[in-house]
């Protein structure tokens, strides 16, 4: 360190070093940086011997990523093995709604009206079949339940109608946005995409559509509908 003296013949003060002991004078400033970075690898190494290991980087990150990816790596083996109908179901994933392929089964030269009536229950079949392992992995679940069975129109019913055995009404929201959207995706349909449906009694028909919002929010959004007043 510097210390002043006392002043010589000009009337300077004489300013001089000191040195740290057993040091040269001139290192005096070295010395103190060199303490203190002795005393913080000290203070290092005592936070290591009890277990608490120093860092500079943040630890926080938050939650961990979700392992739901709603992403199949292979083909599913079942449905290739099995000959059928190339159709498309709507599972749950993510609280979404994600196309799936499966295959239903209808016999060549069947009518118009009764192969709408097959494939819409083929499909419904697949909504209330369980998903394979692998899409079980990926995260697809269905809410479809209850082993319900599709029949045709009632007299008086338009012709493209179709009758659940349980009434549309009771059905989640979930459940009724995948049926609407697998039957708007497929020859069930119209033309338009639309889709009738009806119970086993006498409650109004229903006209549904399956919209954007509908597949990517089916629990807040039910399929709209409109009700059928010309049967």
């Amino acid at each position: 360190m510097k210390v002043r003296g006392p002043a010589g013949a000009g009337g300077k003060a004489d300013v001089r070093d000191v040195g740290v002991p057993g040091l040269p004078a001139t290192s005096g400033r070295h010395a103190r940086v060199g303490s203190l970075l002795a005393l913080s690898a000290a203070t290092a190494a005592l936070l290591t011997g009890c277990g608490i290991r120093s860092t500079e980087v943040p630890t926080n990150f938050g939650p961990a990523p979700s392992r739901v990816h709603c992403s199949l790596s292979e083909p599913n083996v079942s449905t290739q093995a099995t000959r059928g109908l190339p159709v498309q179901v709507f599972l749950l994933c993510g609280s979404q709604l994600v196309a799936v392929d499966r295959t239903v089964r209808v016999t060549d030269g069947t009518a118009d009206s009764a192969r709408r009536v097959l494939v819409a229950q083929g499909l419904l079949d697949e909504l209330e079949a369980t998903p394979s392992a692998a899409e079980k992995e990926a995260g697809y679940t269905t809410d479809v339940r209850g082993a319900m069975a599709v029949s045709g129109p009632h007299p008086g019913d338009p012709d493209e109608t179709l009758r659940l055995s349980t009434p549309p009404n009771d059905l989640t929201s979930y459940a009724l946005a995948q049926i609407v959207c697998t039957f708007s995706d497929s020859t069930a349909a119209e033309g338009d995409g639309s889709v009738i449906l009806g119970g086993p009694g006498t409650e109004p028909l229903r006209r549904y559509e399956c919209t954007d919002e509908v597949r990517t929010r089916p629990g807040s959004n039910e399929p709209p509908s409109t009700e059928i007043t010309d049967n």
